[in-house]
């Protein structure tokens, strides 16, 4: 079976079609635009491929806190007009397919869980580090996503330097490079920053141990949280793992005692550009779960004890009993 695959970001919309082992049989990207502008390229990509192939479904990972059950894009930070797109219902009613809509962090994350950096533990916790900068959390291949499907957002987290957005996110990193060398911030780019790094400029090594230093502030925060089994590091710039494992694990070492560490350490992202699109499918091929079912226990009146007020509340394998 083959299925269409979508990562639709800021800058790009990533494409492609996959088969149900992760296998990819043609792929692409285009830019992208406003909301009504994606919606209008993402319609028109799977028009053209239900000409080539037949498509058992579709697959859509998406910048923005999505409300997964409804397939609904319920705000965007950096794309006009998004807000509110309403994805599964529309393109089920053109296409006649199942789909399935999933915010693009956790999908990343859902994708290095499947088939990259997090195929051998059971928790961890990813960050996506880009023009901003996102988190998700997964246990036993499921993601938390909140009481209002925000979980994971870490983009506002605040931090002694600010927001960890403005403080830690490669937009950040290029920006004081840039600042730092009396260079236009749009000339300057991950490639470029990083070259200079490399290269032992000292104002872009200055920079450069700053970011080190509020990504790992952010990341003592997560771990504190969630003491996860394994980080892992996603986004262009965690390419570059020989330059920045080695700094970041020392400023977690200044920050935290070594038992609170994660046990498996930091790992970076293998999938690289397909994570998304991976972890989409993925999200797709599992979807026969409700979403409640996917992380958080449901409460269930135990049979038989309506009159008491009693809930069961299965979480993990333990049972509690308490009552309303």
């Amino acid at each position: 079976m083959i299925y269409s695959c979508f990562d639709v970001g800021g800058t790009a919309i990533k494409f492609g079609l996959i088969d149900e082992e992760g296998r990819f049989h043609k792929r692409g990207l285009i830019p992208s635009g406003d909301g009504p502008s994606i919606v209008t390229a993402v319609r028109n990509l799977v028009r053209q491929q239900q000409k080539e192939v037949s498509l058992a479904g579709i697959a859509l990972s998406t910048a923005g806190i999505v409300n997964t059950e409804s397939g609904t894009v319920e705000h965007a930070l950096s794309i006009p007009g998004y807000t509110g797109t309403q994805w599964k219902t529309m393109l089920e009613e053109e296409f006649k397919l199942p789909v399935s809509v999933e915010n693009d962090t956790n999908c990343a994350a859902l994708g290095e869980y499947w088939l990259g950096a997090g195929k051998d533990v059971s928790s961890f916790f990813s960050v996506t580090v880009g023009t901003s900068i996102g988190g998700a959390i997964i246990e036993e291949g499921r993601v938390l996503h909140g009481a209002t499907h925000a979980a994971g957002e870490i983009a506002y987290m605040c931090l002694p330097a600010g927001r960890f957005h403005d403080v830690a996110s490669a937009s950040f990193l290029c920006s004081e490079i840039a600042n730092q060398k009396g260079i236009p911030p749009k000339e300057m780019d991950g490639y470029r920053a990083f070259q200079l790094i490399e290269s032992d400029d000292a104002q872009a090594l200055r920079c450069f141990h700053i970011f080190c230093q509020n990504l790992a502030d952010g990341l003592t925060n997560i771990i504190s949280l969630f003491n996860p089994e394994r980080i892992i590091l996603g986004g262009g710039i965690m390419s570059r793992e020989s330059i920045i494992r080695h700094p970041l694990e020392q400023a977690l070492s200044d920050r935290l005692p070594k038992r609170m560490l994660p046990p498996k350490g930091l790992a970076f992202a293998r999938l690289q550009n397909d994570a998304g699109l991976l972890g989409a499918l993925y999200v797709l091929k599992n979807s026969k779960f409700s979403a409640s079912d996917r992380f958080f226990p449901t409460k269930k009146k135990v049979k038989g004890t309506k009159h008491l007020g009693l809930l069961f509340i299965p979480y993990n394998r333990f049972y509690c009993i308490g009552s309303l």
